[in-house]
């Protein structure tokens, strides 16, 4: 293992070894708006108490000039990753200092550096998790070693700089190259003809690395503040701005982020019973950023898709509003109270993630975020669950590459799933008060899972061992089921003898069914289950809740008893109310109803619910692909909750592109394109829906050739939607449309990116261009992807999505063995970022199952390759296999 992944025995070992006091950090930023300035000046002075006379600090950077142990130069041991320090006096304060050069960045890593294409202004921001600090500084990169910061900037006079505290001063300087307060060795470019300022902010609280942030750059601000009435007289005031490129000043609606700031601090204050910590909030919205967002205390970034530029769908405010305030709960549970290791991560993500929820129905006018959630959020869990590599939410990550990985389905949307189950299972009430002391408990300090679960147990009086080694520390996702016997004789669903008054039948006896395999240990796991049972009857056209069971099903058989005598509903729901997390599969009964007439099933959750079991069957194998199409052209008119309808849309296309046989592939695609063009044209004129609809349009048609005349008349005008906005966005898509399909020329894409030549529009321009079926066009988007190394993050994405079009599998077909020859070249040349993108953007999965023996024998013959590559391969390993089985499960509907 390189010394640039750093490993848990390492960590501890360093932890054992030394404390942190403070760090004061200088950085030089003024040369960062000439692009022909790779790096930056970089200054850490680390105060810190040994117990060892070897240690290290961290730093990933060119090069290092210089360090100093208590003003006595030493001798510079770097390996590119890790100094080492030699010789440090034990048991006493020891200064060390270091100088450095580090590396602007275009991969979202460390300091990344952007260039408005609009205005040709710079912009810059860090982003460092889980361990991207030490491409910016040298530090102890482990969230364990918290210490205060101290940031001093040196940046253009005309930009804005922020951190995670406020700034004390902000002085005019331009000191001379080479001087004490200029951290760049004597033969670097003077920077003292730029006008300058030096920005220096407040030490902060004990901080992990990863948490510490820094932004620079010409960007609009909105500010405002939030203020609360403490309990003891005093009054908490706490600054707020919002802030993004000056370029999209005009689309930032920067009040209606405040007020959902506002409404999400005013619960959190009073929910968590703890001040904010962090004096100051600050959100700024930056570009080609590799995450929703990040959580930097008093500094949060997030990434600027945010700011909606074209028409955006309420559910995408909605989802905005659950970042928003996820990032926000953080300020508690990761900020204020940090794990020790990446192994409890989930002690952070989950609660964020189930937290951005809550907070959105309890506080904002979103609602309906359970349904979001439902529908999105699940769907990534389960997904992530039956993969080989799952785990459980209490990981094992033995490194940092192992970390990175594990920012996924299972850390984020299981985890929240299996909290929003504890908060059913010990109350709300207690879950908080739990929390409260959780935060009393550990304030500034870093925890692992008894912590918590030591503060649940003292609030709800329960013993939550045996529910967290069953939620918590095993993996896989449970299966429930319903068996119902209805009639006299004891068959099932036999059309029973026995009848209630309006001749339906009932219900002899019903029981509840729970299976679940661990992945990793092949056990069997019975999960305690709170959960509640929806019967549905169809009455006058709509699906009615006519009765709810809740229960507790413990083992792997539970009767439900109240059940007996009742009539014998249409729909029976298991896990109404999404209580808990499991997939659910429909009975006979319920499936052929929920085919038939899902669409008259009034509430958003249900239906939610109802269309999840229909696309985890799909993925089974279970429901063919094309009764899953059926079902969402069939009933989504109806589809109210355009988070669902969006969901299920995604789904219907994955489905055509993936698990339809391939010899009904092609009529798939047009059955999609048809059935999205006619829904677009009966959507209200300028509603969400409408705007979905005409998003699906523009991704089915990528894959329909017969759609490109209709595509060609939305952009010229000559087919007009009433109502439709024709915005960049939707333009871009539509060009994409027409680029795959061979209908787009060069100069037609040139001409459309003139129109608006932003960041955004650059990389639709990018992706349209490498769309096109052309196989020198695909050579050249291989070798900059692979071959070279010059494209910023956002840039290979869009690289990817034109390269690996659906229609251009024979196109792409002779990249498939440079692929599997590429895969460790990648990995030790690339940061893991960008690595991880191309492994798995790249796989050739559309050339099917040869892809799959290939993939095998890649596995088997590379063994020692870094766990976290052979991850992703196991995991578009089993990707593939599921398509192939799905493939071959028929196309008839469910058997009816």
């Amino acid at each position: 293992m390189s010394t640039a992944n750093l490993s848990r025995a390492d960590a501890r070992a360093r932890s054992a070894a030394l404390t942190v006091a403070d760090y004061v950090v200088r950085l030089d930023l003024r040369g960062a708006p000439d692009p022909d300035r790779a790096t930056f000046p970089t200054t850490t002075t680390v105060r810190l108490v040994a117990r060892e006379p070897e240690t290290f600090l961290d730093f990933l950077g060119p090069v290092v000039h210089g360090v100093t142990v208590d003003g006595r130069e030493v001798p510079v041991d770097f390996d590119g990753a890790r100094i080492r320090l030699h010789g440090l006096p034990t048991g006493v304060e020891t200064t060390v200092t270091v100088r450095a050069e580090g590396a602007y960045s275009r991969s979202g890593e460390g300091l990344h550096r952007f260039v408005d294409p609009v205005d040709g202004e710079t912009y810059l921001y860090t982003q460092y998790e889980p361990a991207d600090a030490r491409r910016v500084f040298a530090n102890a990169e482990q969230p364990d070693l918290k210490a205060r910061f101290t940031f001093e900037v040196l940046a253009p006079a005309p930009w804005h700089v922020l951190s995670n505290s406020a700034p004390e001063r902000v002085e005019d300087v331009a000191p001379a190259p080479g001087s004490p307060d200029d951290a760049a060795p004597d033969d670097a470019a003077p920077d003292d003809a730029v006008p300058a300022r030096r920005w220096t902010f407040a030490p902060t609280p004990p901080l992990s690395t990863y948490l510490t942030a820094v932004v620079a750059g010409p960007y609009h601000r909105v500010e405002g503040t939030w203020s609360v009435d403490r309990a003891d007289g005093t009054r908490l005031e706490v600054p707020l701005s919002v802030a993004c490129r000056r370029s999209l000043a005009e689309h930032l609606d920067a009040e209606e982020i405040l007020a959902i700031t506002r409404q999400g601090l005013t619960f959190f204050d009073a929910a968590f019973g703890f001040p904010y910590p962090w004096g100051t909030y600050e959100q700024v919205f930056v570009p080609e950023y590799n995450l929703g967002a990040m959580e930097n205390p008093g500094a949060v970034t997030f990434n600027e898709a945010y700011v909606f530029r074209s028409a955006a769908t309420d559910a995408q405010y909605q989802a905005r509003a659950n970042t928003i305030l996820h990032e926000m709960a953080h300020m508690w549970f990761g900020d204020l109270v940090t794990m020790r290791w990446w192994d409890d991560l989930w002690l952070k993500e989950s609660f964020a993630d189930y937290m951005g929820a809550h907070a959105s129905v309890a506080a904002t006018r979103f609602t309906d975020a359970w349904t979001a959630f439902a529908s999105r959020r699940k769907a990534w869990a389960y997904r992530q669950d039956q993969l080989p590599t799952t785990h459980p939410v209490v990981a094992d990550i033995p490194d940092l590459e192992a970390a990175k990985q594990n920012f996924d389905g299972i850390t984020y949307a299981k985890g929240a799933s299996v909290l929003k189950q504890l908060v059913a299972y010990v109350g709300e009430d207690a879950f908080f008060a739990g929390a409260r002391a959780y935060f009393r408990a550990h304030a500034y300090g870093n925890t692992t899972l008894p912590d918590l679960l030591g503060a649940l147990e003292g609030a709800s009086g329960r013993d939550l061992g045996a529910w967290s080694r069953a939620w918590l520390e095993t993996a896989g996702t449970s299966t429930l089921t319903a068996d119902v016997e209805a009639g006299g004789d004891g068959s099932a669903d036999d059309g029973a003898r026995v009848s209630a008054d309006d001749g339906a039948p009932v219900i002899r006896r019903l029981r509840l069914h729970q299976a679940g395999t661990d992945p990793a240990t092949g056990a069997e796991v019975l999960r305690p289950h709170r959960l509640a049972v929806g019967f549905y009857d169809l009455e006058g056209g709509q699906l009615r809740r006519s009765r709810r069971i809740e229960l507790d099903l413990t083992e792997g058989t539970t009767t439900v008893e109240e059940a007996e005598g009742l009539r014998r509903p249409d729909l029976l729901l298991v896990n109404d109310d999404d209580l808990t997390y499991a997939k659910v599969r429909l009975d006979p009964t319920s499936l052929c109803t929920a085919l038939d007439h899902l669409g008259a099933l009034p509430e958003a959750l249900p239906r939610a619910l109802v269309w999840s079991a229909l696309w985890n069957a799909t993925r089974d194998g279970i429901l063919p692909a094309g009764d899953y199409l059926a079902a969402v052209l069939a009933h989504a008119a109806r589809e109210d909750h355009v988070g669902t309808l969006r969901d299920i849309t995604a789904h219907a296309r994955f489905a055509v592109e993936h698990y339809l046989p391939p010899a009904a592939r092609d009529a798939g695609r047009r059955t999609l394109f048809e059935g999205a063009w006619q829904h677009l044209e009966r959507a209200a004129p300028g509603s969400d829906a409408q705007l979905v609809w005409a998003r699906v349009v523009a991704a089915a048609a990528a894959s329909c050739p017969g759609a490109a005349r209709r595509v060609r008349g939305l952009l010229d005008g000559d087919v007009v939607v009433a109502g439709l906005p024709l915005d960049p966005d939707l333009r871009w898509a539509l060009w994409q449309a027409l680029a795959a399909v061979g209908d787009a020329q060069v100069g037609e894409l040139d001409a459309e990116l003139a129109r608006e030549r932003t960041a955004a529009t650059r990389t639709s321009h990018l992706a349209a261009l490498v769309g096109r079926p052309d196989a020198e066009v695909k050579a050249e988007a291989w070798r900059s992807l692979v071959e070279q190394d010059a494209l910023s993050n956002d840039e290979v994405d869009a690289t990817i999505e034109g390269f690996t079009q659906p229609l251009h599998a024979g196109l792409v077909a002779p990249w498939t063995e440079p692929y599997f020859t590429s895969l460790r070249r990648l990995w030790e040349e690339r940061s893991i970022e960008i690595a991880a993108r191309l492994v798995r953007g790249l796989y050739p999965g559309q050339q099917g199952a040869a892809v799959l023996a290939r993939t095998r024998a890649w596995l088997e013959a590379n063994d020692d390759a870094p766990a976290a590559l052979r991850r992703i391969l196991l995991e578009e390993e089993d990707d593939l296999r599921r398509a192939l089985a799905a493939q071959t499960s028929g196309t008839s509907e469910a058997g009816r």
